[in-house]
This record gives structure tokens, sequence and C-alpha cells, in this order.
């Protein structure tokens, strides 16, 4: 936790981003050594007068156990790209954040996720069809992300909840920073069941010039973007582009050509976003069907011995399947099978190369204040 505290405090700092921390880790080795490093070992570094100049204010003014605590006092978790946790959608795509905050729980399933964005000013039309889609998806285990925003976004949560489902807003402010004010009961009970989480560090306000780069996040971590109703310069359209630059797929609601709320979806859809006619077209389109097949197959089929000698083998280090099968002295046959079954049930996952880990319940969750 002592690194952790330094990439805390370089995220606090204007103009150190993605690059730049890159930079700083692969020149110095860890963020504790270049917090620590003289002006010129920063410049040698690649960093210029003005960010060396910052770096030394903060250094200065900032008091990194203090800022520390506070987080640790508010239940907060957080992840860096160093972590094994650290959402492996989002790590795939540009420039992913540094740091994230997390309020709630990120669960492996998590990864199974479709974000629903559009207007504030929704309609009666845009309300239906985002409590049917959200609920639908909820419904099939697909886990709703969205930005916590009046309109669209808050009943995308809500629908969720409503169902059973798990969803995950993004903020553009910090997490201890609930925006817009009246949604804080609902943010409590995202954290509940799911996850409020930024890249922005606790205490920075909601300004307008935070929401357009989370939007980054909300596509990052989804497999594809459902945008319900866009007016023609709607920050939806902004996670729209996101999407499509990350390679995630982008559906559009179809609207009437007379509403100013269809405008935006209906462009997207004569730019090519595939238009999204009822939620079995997600399923379809992303094959996310196996979703509730693993689900079921995880609650009905019984461990076996070989499965419970397996979940006693596996852990969070990939363990190559001829280890395996010598420690568990059985015929590889026998190992290859249960290995697959335990993949279809969500209890182990192949890395690659034919090595494995274990996908444990208590391990799969990242529970904020777990430091």
């Amino acid at each position: 936790m002592e690194e952790k505290k330094y990439w805390v405090g370089f995220n606090l700092i204007k103009g150190i981003g993605a690059v730049r921390m890159q930079g700083l880790i692969a020149h110095f080795g860890s963020m504790a050594s270049a917090w620590n490093a003289d002006p010129a070992e920063l410049g040698g570094a690649g960093l210029g007068p003005r960010l060396i100049e910052r770096i030394e204010q903060a250094r200065k003014g900032v008091d990194l156990d203090h800022i520390w605590e506070n987080i640790e006092n508010q239940g907060i978790k957080i992840l860096t790209w160093q972590d094994s946790e650290y959402p492996s959608r989002l790590k795939e795509i540009e420039q992913p954040p540094p740091v994230l905050y997390i309020r709630g729980s990120f669960l492996e399933e998590d990864l199974f996720a479709i974000s629903i964005v559009g207007t504030r000013r929704v309609s009666p039309y845009g309300r239906q069809i985002t409590e049917e889609i959200a609920a639908f998806l909820a419904g099939n285990g697909v886990t709703v992300i969205s930005g916590l925003a009046r309109g669209v976004d808050a009943i995308a949560h809500q629908s969720a909840l409503k169902a059973g489902g798990r969803t995950i807003a993004v903020l553009g402010c910090g997490v201890d920073k609930i925006y817009p004010p009246e949604h804080r009961g609902l943010a409590g009970q995202i954290m509940e069941r799911g996850a409020i989480l930024s890249d922005y560090a606790p205490g920075t306000p909601p300004d307008a010039s935070n929401f357009p780069p989370r939007n980054r996040i909300i596509s990052g971590l989804s497999l594809a973007v459902v945008v319900i109703e866009a007016g023609e310069t709607s920050g939806a359209l902004i996670t729209a582009e996101f999407a499509a630059e990350q390679g995630r797929e982008v559906f559009a609601v179809p609207g009437s050509i007379l509403a100013p709320q269809s405008r935006g979806t209906n462009k997207l859809i004569q730019n090519g976003a595939l238009p999204l006619l009822s939620g079995n077209d997600l399923l379809q389109a992303l094959d996310l069907k196996r979703i509730g097949e693993r689900t079921s197959a995880r609650r009905s089929l019984p461990v076996d011995e070989t499965e419970a000698r397996l979940l006693e083998i596996l852990g969070s280090e990939p363990l190559h399947i001829d280890e395996i099968r010598n420690r568990l002295e059985l015929p590889i046959e026998k190992v290859s099978a249960t290995l697959a079954l335990m993949e279809l049930k969500g209890m182990a996952r192949q890395t690659g190369g034919m090595s494995y880990v274990v996908i444990r319940e208590e391990q799969a969750e990242y529970h904020a204040g777990d430091h």
C-alpha cells in the first residue's frame, strides 16, 4: 500500500496522465522512487521544467499520508495498472487510466458488461426503452454501466437494480462527491450491488470538463455501448465515439425523425451504428447467451472429487496443465475434461498456453476497503 499512495500523489498533478506515468515507471521502476527523485533525475526521465515545478509544488503542499488515511476511512479501493484486479477490458484501451478509485465491489462477472447512455431530457419513449433494455440485460447476467447522470443514466441504473442485477456508475468527479446530489441514495444502492468508480482523485469536484474524458471509461469497461436517446450535441455521442475508437460495438435505438432526442441516435445509425430493436439483438450480436448458461451450470453441476482437488491446487498464479496432471497423478484426459467443465461453471480460467488459474467468488470480488 505504501507504493499506491505515490500513484495517488502523481494522479493529483495536472499534466501527469497515462503516458507520463508509463514513462516514470519505465525510468524509475516505481512511483515511490519517482516521487522522491530530484529535479535533475525527473528531467532525465523526460519531464519538462514546468511539469517538474508542479511536482515539486505537490511534494511540498500535499500530505500523502493524510490523503491515504482519508481514502481508507472512506472505504475507497484503489487499483492501478499493476494490480491483477484492474479490469482487463479497460486495460485494452489506448491510455487506460493509471489509477481507479472504487467504492463498492467489482466482480469477475462485471467483465460481461454493456453500457447504456443517453440524454438527460429523456422522453416517455426513451424511459420505457431504457427500463426494458436495462432490466433485460440484468436478468441475463449482464452488468449495466452508465454515468449516474439525470435521465437515461439514472433510469438504467435503477432498472438494473430493480431487476436484481449489477450496475456500475462511472463518475466525472471524486467517488466521495456524488453528482448530481439528488442521486446520493441511488449511488448508495449501486455500491451495495455494484460499484461507483472514477479516475479522478477523491475531493475532485464535478467540473464540466471532467465528463467527456470519463466517457472513455464507460465505453472501455463495456463490450458494447447502447445509446437510447441523444440530441445532436449529447455527451452520449462522445461515449459512442470512444466506443468506436476502442473497437466496441455501438447500438442506437431508432426514434422519430421529428423528435430532437432521437436526432443523435438516428444519425449514429446512419453512420453505421447497429439499430437496437430488442434486447435479444445485444445477446446475439455479442454471443452473451453463454453467460446465462455458465451461471446455470455453476448452480446445477456438483463439485466432484477431481474438481475439489483442482480447487486446492489452482491459485491466482497460472499453472500449466502438465504440472496440474503431475500433482493430481491422473490421466491428462480426465484433467482436461474437468478443467473444461470448471471453465464452463466459471470456476477456472485459462490464461493462455494451457495454463490455468482459479476463480473463487471470494477472490473475484474486489471489496472496497480491503487494503
